[in-house]
């Protein structure tokens, strides 16, 4: 038993004296990734493939786009005009050289610019296909980071495009409050009157707060299918999926049938499922009057309570204040404070027997509740035909889009947009990822401080983990110590000695001057210790025998 123990602890030490050893070479292990990233050769992306549009802002400039002129209706004058500004630039943070996006500058200002597609979208044969990335540089307090695909109208006018523009599709992150939301929008022709109605993609299936707070660049993509399926990326990874015929708030579809409003109940409709037992009679003895709490008749009055003695008095060193006018503030009474005499006794004043229940309380009769044989079930309306329905198995045949735009409000600045594409193919997306977000991840991973280095940030914004980190460290190690060898020297050096090894591998970082040192120290130690050596040796070999 003592042999597994031992063993044990052993094990423990070496544990942990190898997460030193990692420890020290993580900042190495970084340096040597930054220098991968500073090789890291950033070139424009170039779209393959089939695309309807694409921009990575990399000219520095904004020429494509138009910035809208217009106001805002229904909004204050104040705040009416979409004056809020936008610039290219350079991300923040985790920068790859030459890259550069649309920022929206403002905050507390509405904001529209727009850009024309290479070619008009139509939605008939081909998926499409819209990814675009987003960086909240300073987090977002309220706010959004959507894009919206304009619907390709005699009426477009980019200079004139607010927030009534009509779109076709609205699609990214949106956040207020505590509510995280990945909008999917589309706007749904009714064949019949021809009105279009928004229809709202369920929720994502993940929880999306990492996204609006981890101030990193994140890649969103809306994938749509002509079999009418859908389905929503963040970062290439799957995050919400479903049919817009079946996933959608509210449904394509009307229902056939529907109540009919000229229906009404009965007024002898009877919709209780139970009622009072009508030949139920109350008890003779049930007492109806009876407190439901009564003086405890068995309790007993404490000695040495003080009755006569009040459980407050007047404070004797209270004074009453100079600026005292008794014709304004009435007459002066010194404030009251527990009576010193009750200190000691149970207690004072006028005893009474605690509160018990009643064991007699039965509290108000009531008929217990029977079958109620005319009950005719819960009343609904009968269902007629729905006069408005119809029927749209293709909701996929959208109308056409011929703009890309961004419609935003936002209480935070420094919104990073980069990377904008529609295709086809979810393979050209992906490639045109690869060849922009791709370095922006890399980029941004590599600069992340390894486990060790957020540890010590961690305890430098909270001091009190120092101790944590000390007794989830020393602790072992100096039981380990103690359990393992407990007085042998040699074993102790050995430890210190495969410690140095750890921390100082190979050696070749010490001059040759304080390796002499060394050895002149380790000499005199070998003179001092031999004695000591002598005296242990005995204790020495019994030790390796239990080990052996």
């Amino acid at each position: 038993m003592k042999l597994g123990r031992g063993w044990m602890w052993c094990a423990l030490l070496l544990s942990y004296l190898a997460v030193a050893a990692v420890a020290a070479q993580e900042p190495e292990m970084e340096a040597d990734v930054s220098d991968e990233v500073e090789e890291v050769t950033y070139k424009t992306p170039v779209p393959t493939g089939e695309v309807y549009f694409s921009e990575t802002f990399d000219d520095g400039t904004m020429d494509r786009w138009q910035l809208s002129k217009t106001v805002k209706e229904d909004a204050d004058d104040d705040i009416a005009k979409y004056d809020g500004k936008w610039a290219v630039e350079s991300l923040k943070e985790n920068k790859v050289p030459g890259d550069q996006g649309l920022v929206l500058k403002s905050r507390a200002k509405h904001h529209a610019i727009a850009a024309l597609l290479d070619k008009p979208f139509i939605f008939q044969d081909d998926p499409l296909v819209m990814q675009y990335e987003v960086n909240f540089q300073d987090g977002i307090d309220c706010g959004g980071a959507y894009i919206k695909l304009l619907s390709d109208t005699n009426s477009l006018d980019l200079e004139q495009f607010h927030d009534r523009t009509p779109y076709t599709i609205m699609f990214g992150p949106d956040k207020c409050g505590e509510d995280y939301k990945l909008h999917f929008i589309f706007r749904h022709q009714n064949p019949l009157n021809k009105d279009l109605e928004e229809k709202h993609a369920k929720r994502a299936d993940v929880d999306l707060k990492k996204f609006y707070t981890d101030k990193k660049t994140h890649l969103y993509t809306l994938l749509l299918n002509p079999d009418n399926s859908y389905e929503m990326f963040i970062d290439q990874s799957s995050v919400s999926r479903g049919s817009l015929l079946h996933d959608v708030v509210p449904p394509v579809n009307p229902a056939k049938e529907i109540d009919d409003p000229n229906d009404s109940k009965p007024e002898d409709w009877d919709e209780r499922a139970k009622i009072p037992d009508p030949e139920a009679v109350k008890p003779e003895d049930w007492d109806e009057d009876a407190p439901a709490k009564i003086e405890d008749p068995d309790a007993v009055k404490p000695e040495g309570w003080l009755d006569d003695e009040p459980e407050f008095v007047s404070d004797p060193n209270a004074e009453k204040p100079d600026d005292w006018d008794e014709e304004m503030d009435g007459e002066w009474e010194a404030p009251q404070i527990p009576n010193p005499a009750c200190e000691t006794a149970p207690g004072c004043g006028q005893w009474k027997p605690p509160m018990i229940n009643n064991p007699q309380y039965k509290g108000k009769w009531k008929a217990p509740l029977v079958d109620n044989p005319n009950y005719q079930g819960v009343w609904s309306p009968r269902k007629i035909d729905n006069p408005d329905y119809f029927e749209d198995l293709q909701p996929f045949r959208m109308m056409p889009v011929k703009a890309l735009g961004l419609e935003l409000w936002s209480m935070t600045s420094d919104i990073y947009f980069d990377n904008f594409i529609i295709t086809s193919h979810k393979e050209v997306a992906d490639r045109w990822a690869s060849d922009s977000w791709g370095l922006k991840k890399l980029v941004a991973s590599a600069n992340e401080p390894g486990v060790f280095a957020q540890l010590l940030m961690a305890a430098e914004e909270r001091p009190w983990l120092w101790v944590i980190y000390i007794l989830t460290v020393g602790l072992p190690i100096g039981l380990a110590v103690l359990f393992c060898w407990p007085k042998v020297v040699f074993y102790q050096r050995l430890v210190c000695f495969v410690v140095y090894l750890l921390f100082n591998e190979g050696g070749g970082d010490n001059p040759e001057g304080d390796d002499e040192e060394e050895e002149e120290d380790e000499e005199e130690e070998e003179e001092e210790g031999d004695e000591e050596s002598k005296a242990h040796e005995r204790t020495s070999e019994d030790e390796v025998g239990v080990f052996l």
